[in-house]
């Protein structure tokens, strides 16, 4: 029996005089049922007892269906396209009322346009922030991606302001150096001013923080401190940081790169990103804006506007301030002040007595000599690019200048400087009597240090430490801090090297020799360069092999002599007892 026949048959009964009541409990509805099907048979006879739509005869709220049709237009022209920025889009084009995201969300989905997917929960751990001005924080990264014809890649250097979203650097590059990055840096300041800080990543081009040896200052680090720039450092591997610059990098690939064929030559990928770049800036609305475009709430500050000095740049990035780089140009272009430009400070040199701590400060900058020089007279020659220390008449070392224009017009005026003469780029240490050199080196994590442009293994016992090397061209000594012999190696080098090496100067006194040790035994070098002693390894090398070798041993050091010469040094590790051998005869010691 059909639902039609059902719903007669009940009201075919109410016609016959059965209760409602009984009726509805019959047939298991409501009694508001039965008499709405007595009504709609009355009204409409059989046809109206059938099942009928609900839905409303008008819906005046309904989206028109000509600004339907303009949403899947602008969405298939442009698919890259949210609901968010297609309500825009209609505003823009003077459509009234303005559909809800909601609205246009369900025009897509209706019309095939979207897939409707599950809706992805917002993280919590992440917190937005931004900058409350333009030229308070720009971002900087580097992307690559970008093809040429032929099979290349390029890099871009790219650097965005926090507060505005806009892109204040975009050089494509060949290589990603630090000269290169150094010189967009150096045309977005000019161009734009200068920012009160910069962010970056570890990028080797941003900093020296995990790079070998001592870390230094970069030239990236030179231009913000001559600048007044801080220089922020994000966390290793860190990117939500720097979300800015990584969501542009986003929309450059999705917009042009991925789009784009190989360009023919660097000039056009520059070009391309250039007329992309000009309707990113200022025609594009941006979504963390609000819909405003980032060209409406970025204000350039050009050095020229501030009460300040101009931008300072290092020469040797010989900079082409005419290239092309986004956004509007300042007013005036900001003057530039070469380091060594008429009415500066060319190089100065300084005489000081390097202190008990061994750590000796020039105008805030330190340089480390260690305890075994304290007490040396020792010659710095500087300027704003290097400083040279010199002993003897030789060059010590050579680090990175910190000091600026104006400290090296303070040492001049009382700090007891005077104006350096002549000197080559690259000077070496004087010649030494009896070519005797010594150099100062820290040794890595697995015992080597660097000579003459080779890698040379020190030991691993002395990994980490900061040693001083003597050279003669026929055997290389370990000294300590405090000038005590620990080892004695074959030297690595000729004595004509030694004269050249990097921070080399002339030797001091000769090493004083270890104390004696309680503990003498005496040991034959295996074949393979080994021997044991109380309970512990050591080895030495195959050149030592068949050799009989003598072990002084202390409570925290063995101390290896092959006849009256030291070996090597290394710790100790164990307090099992010790076995001496004596002509023969076996006699046991407990070492405490």
């Amino acid at each position: 029996m059909s639902v039609v026949e059902q719903r007669y048959h009940a009201v075919m009964e109410v016609a016959a005089g059965v209760p409602v009541t009984q009726v509805a409990a019959r047939y298991g509805v409501s009694r508001q049922s039965v008499h709405a099907w007595v009504r709609k048979y009355e009204q409409s006879g059989l046809p109206g007892l059938a099942d009928r739509s609900h839905r409303p005869i008008s819906c005046p709220h309904r989206i028109a269906g000509e600004v339907e049709a303009v949403v899947c237009e602008l969405r298939r022209r442009h698919p890259g396209w949210g609901p968010r920025r297609l309500v825009h889009e209609l505003g823009r084009r003077g459509i009234a009322p303005v559909p809800s995201r909601a609205t246009v969300y369900r025009v897509l989905v209706r019309n095939g346009l979207v897939e409707p997917g599950v809706r992805r929960r917002r993280r919590s751990d992440y917190r937005r922030w931004e900058r409350s001005a333009a030229m308070e924080l720009w971002q900087m990264d580097i992307v690559g991606g970008i093809l040429i014809a032929g099979g290349g890649e390029c890099k871009m250097v790219t650097g965005i302001d926090d507060h505005s979203r806009f892109m204040v650097i975009a050089k494509v590059v060949e290589r990603a150096t630090a000269r290169a990055v150094c010189r967009a840096f150096g045309e977005a300041l000019l161009r734009f001013g200068v920012p009160e800080e910069v962010l970056t990543d570890n990028g080797k081009q941003f900093t020296a923080r995990f790079g070998s040896g001592r870390p230094g200052e970069t030239m990236f680090d030179r231009i913000c401190r001559e600048n007044g720039i801080a220089h922020r450092l994000t966390k290793p591997q860190s990117p939500t940081t720097t979300g800015k610059i990584e969501r542009f990098h986003q929309t450059l690939r999705r917009e042009l790169l991925d789009e784009s064929a190989p360009f023919a030559d660097l000039a056009a990928a520059q070009a391309a990103v250039d007329g992309w770049l000009e309707d990113y800036n200022r025609m594009r609305p941006h979504q963390a804006l609000d819909m405003a475009v980032p060209a409406s709430r970025f204000v350039p500050r050009p050095r020229a506007e501030q009460d300040v000095l101009p931008v300072v740049l290092p020469a040797r990035l010989d900079l082409v301030t005419t290239a092309a780089s986004p956004g509007p140009p300042p007013p005036e272009p900001a003057p530039v002040a070469w380091p060594l430009a008429e009415g500066e400070i060319g190089a100065i040199e300084v005489e000081r007595q390097v202190p008990a701590s061994g750590n000796l400060s020039l105008r805030g900058q330190q340089i480390w000599f260690g305890p075994a020089l304290a007490g040396t007279t020792v010659t710095l020659r500087v300027d704003v690019n290097r400083l040279h220390v010199l002993i003897g008449g030789g060059r010590h070392k050579t680090l990175p200048s910190k000091l600026s224009g104006r400290d090296l017009k303070a040492l001049l005026a009382g700090g007891g400087a005077r104006p350096a003469g002549p000197w080559a780029d690259d000077p070496g240490p004087a010649q030494t009597t009896g070519g005797v050199v010594e150099v100062d080196r820290t040794v890595n994590a697995v015992g080597y240090v660097g000579l003459g442009g080779d890698k040379v293994l020190i030991g691993w016992p002395f990994a980490g430490q900061r040693v001083t090397l003597r050279l003669d061209g026929k055997v290389l000594q370990v000294l300590d801090e405090q000038r005590v012999l620990q080892a004695t190696l074959p030297s690595p080098l000729p004595p004509s090297a030694c004269g050249r090496l990097q921070g080399g100067r002339p030797a001091g006194p000769p090493p004083q020799l270890p104390p004696p040790s309680e503990q003498i035994a005496e040991r034959t070098v295996s074949n393979v360069g080994g021997f044991m002693v109380a309970g512990q390894r050591i080895q030495l090398g195959r050149g030592y092999a068949h050799q009989v070798v003598t072990a002084h041993l202390s409570e925290d050091a063995i101390r290896i002599f092959h006849g009256t010469e030291l070996i090597t040094t290394v710790p100790r590790v164990t307090r099992k007892e010790v076995v001496v051998r004596k002509s023969g005869e076996h006699n046991r010691r407990k070492i405490v």
